[in-house]
């Protein structure tokens, strides 16, 4: 079972604030999961391949080159303000 002491660290990992009444159900809680994921180690999984998906798909790469795009000058109309040479926007934060 995951103690109290645990269950308070991985709030403060997670930066969040928890009661003692929710450090009680959470503890129980996680301890529950766990529980039923270590059940997952009893089943026999004798020739059966890993599957990261099922669909069949496979990753699709293409050569990273440089091409020249047509429509620069019309994109860099679009910018509110340009300095040094650089376009300029807001921050976003």
């Amino acid at each position: 079972m995951i103690s109290k002491d645990e269950v308070r660290h991985i709030a403060n990992l997670a930066r969040i604030g928890i009661t003692e009444k929710e450090t009680d159900k959470f503890s129980r809680d996680l301890s529950s999961i766990l529980d039923w994921i270590a059940q997952l180690d009893k089943v026999d999984v004798t020739g059966v391949l890993p599957t990261a998906h099922i669909t069949g798909m496979n990753d699709v790469s293409r050569e990273d080159r440089i091409v020249d795009f047509a429509n620069r000058e019309k994109i860099v109309e679009l910018f509110p303000e340009g300095k040094n040479g650089y376009d300029k926007v807001k921050s976003v934060l």
